[in-house]
């Protein structure tokens, strides 16, 4: 044989061999541990996080990460199109949340030793490629996301600054609001960035300093917001709640789309896991807890500003001030502020945790470099993995306007919800014989997974009918199926009983929030629908050119020990 041939004979064996190591790493899962294993372990040695939260801090963890500025805008700008019925609107996104967050609670209570939320999850539900596609749709969330809510909190600082008299128009646009657009893309801010670097170095110096601060800011804008319910509750004018739905339930229900994603944030508890002092018992409490909290705080603003004006007359850019500053109340506007301030702290410091906690989980199962794995001997923070989601945040919020890129956020968002509440199911999963379905052997796994698919495609191709105003008979077709989709999953598959918090109505709830979830997916701009692709695609080359190669999931092989909070240490 020549030369050449046995060149030619090498290259064409070696694709099929590429290939096939690809798709093997690609679909290995990390082996679920037993529910009596409650030892943190990691791939890199060393040692483990602290825990020192309890389940009020993790109360406050989740509450932070949801309640915002937004609830001093969101609800104003939803009420001037749903009227008073903007309650049912996040009445009825609340309702889909608690579902979404059950699945959650589960699986937190099934993961209660180490970190990775929606990732791990997958890891071990699923396979290799789908965990990290996860990561990268939440991660790229989190980023922009981090950075615009950095730049809002230095504009609303630099608002409250100018207060002060001398101060007044004294400051510079590009030190806290941004300069001019250059290519309607770049904008120089000189604030943001400090503040993320402030708040970066919090999380670096222990778990316990950052609790503090989010503990003290996240009461502060919750008394605040029960305060301003209350003294708003003598301004209430009950004629200005009727009519009701002014537009139809149709607006309430778009507005319950809009809505939705004002709660998002209580997944952030799941990602505490390694550091709550009893997990199995308190995550799943703080993950619904919050959410409850959430709901009754955006429902008691929602009655108090529509009782107060007009829904017409709402839908500026702090609604909620403007109404109580035409009753006369400007000092409630201040306390707004404040709160508002206090809310975009809470979240971006939440937001900057959850991030570094991710990355941490890739680090030790060898996703990304071992670098992210790596935890500070005495803080007991991933120091490494903090920094850089500083670093990225920074310099997206230092130098670019960030928020025309707001549209395409909330896919990672959608797609780790939806990916939860998959995993809810599978892992319950007890039967793995092979039967007959249509005359062909298949695995009932095989066969679950196809209709959870089914339940995917329904949901979004609902999503799309109802967005573009199709005919109802499509919206039902496509909701029958999912139904029988269900259905099929609900009589021909036997689920296993959890240690710890159980979803109730498995597997129906997690199906319900899937339909919901991509439905609401299907809502979004269609460039988020195009990012999704995109940043999929780019992922899949990340994975095959690095991934594939450094991914060990059996990496839990190698255990370090709990670290307890000071107070719980033996004497």
């Amino acid at each position: 044989m020549s030369a050449g041939q046995r060149s030619e004979s090498s290259s064409s064996s070696s694709s099929p061999s590429w290939l096939s190591h690809f798709w093997s790493s690609a679909l290995r899962s990390k082996p679920l541990a037993p529910p009596s294993d409650t030892t943190i372990r990691t791939a890199s040695g060393g040692e483990g996080l602290v825990r020192r939260l309890s389940l009020f801090d993790l109360l406050l963890l989740g509450i932070g990460a949801s309640i915002g500025a937004g609830i001093f805008v969101v609800t104003g700008t939803v009420a001037h199109d749903a009227g008073p019925g903007v309650t049912v609107s996040f009445i009825i996104a609340g309702g889909s949340c608690v579902l979404n967050a059950l699945c959650y609670a589960e699986l937190a209570s099934r993961f209660p030793a180490v970190v990775g939320g929606a990732y791990l999850y997958a890891y071990t539900a699923f396979n290799e490629i789908i965990a990290f596609l996860v990561f990268s749709q939440l991660m790229l969330d989190y980023h922009i996301g981090a950075a615009s809510i950095a730049r809002s909190l230095a504009s609303y600082v630099i608002t409250a600054l100018e207060l002060i008299p001398f101060l007044k128009s004294n400051i510079p646009s590009w030190v806290g609001h941004g300069s001019e657009e250059i290519y309607g893309a770049f904008s120089f801010n000189l604030l943001a960035p400090i503040l993320l670097v402030l708040l970066t170095i919090v999380l670096c110096r222990g778990v316990g300093e950052s609790s503090i601060l989010n503990s003290v800011m996240t009461v502060t804008k919750v008394v605040i917001v029960i305060f301003v319910i209350i003294v708003g509750t003598f301004e209430v004018d009950v004629s200005n709640w009727s009519p009701f739905a002014p537009n139809g339930f149709k607006s309430v229900l778009t507005g319950a789309t809009v809505v939705f994603f004002a709660y998002v944030g209580f997944d952030a508890v799941a990602n505490s896991a390694e550091e709550s002092k009893s997990p199995q018992r308190d995550l799943p409490l703080g993950i619904v807890g919050s959410l409850l909290i959430c709901i009754a705080l955006y429902v008691g603003v929602c009655l108090v500003l529509t009782g107060m004006l007009p829904f017409k007359s709402l839908g500026g850019d702090a609604p909620l001030a403007e109404a109580f500053t035409s009753k006369g109340l400007q000092y409630v506007s201040v306390f707004i502020s404040i709160g508002a301030i206090a809310g975009l702290t809470t979240t971006l410091l939440v937001g900057l945790y959850v991030q570094s906690r991710l990355y941490l989980g890739l680090g030790r199962d060898g996703l990304l470099p071992s670098l992210f794995a790596e935890v500070h001997k005495t803080r007991h923070t991933p120091v490494n993995s903090q920094i850089w989601v500083g670093i990225v945040a920074s310099v997206l919020a230092g130098l670019f306007n960030v928020h025309i890129l707001s549209h395409i956020l909330s896919v990672g968002t959608l797609t780790g919800y939806s990916v939860v509440s998959a995993c809810v199911v599978t892992l319950r999963w007890k039967d793995k014989t092979v039967r007959q379905v249509f005359g062909m052997p298949m695995s009932s796994r095989a066969e679950g997974l196809i209709c959870l698919i089914t339940v995917v495609c329904c949901g979004f191709a609902a999503g799309v009918f109802y967005r573009f105003g199709a005919s109802f008979i499509f919206l039902i077709i496509a909701s029958v199926i999912a139904i029988c989709a269900a259905a099929a999953l609900h009589f021909r598959q036997v689920y296993t009983d959890t240690p710890g918090f159980s979803c109730p109505g498995v597997p129906i709830v997690p199906i319900v929030c899937i339909f919901i979830n991509i439905f609401l997916f299907a809502q979004l701009h269609y460039e988020a629908w195009v990012r999704f692709v995109i940043l999929s695609i780019v992922t899949v080359g990340i994975y095959a050119g690095y991934g594939q190669y450094h991914a060990n999931p059996l990496s839990s092989k190698t255990s370090i020990i709990y670290h307890r909070a000071p107070a719980e240490e033996a004497p």
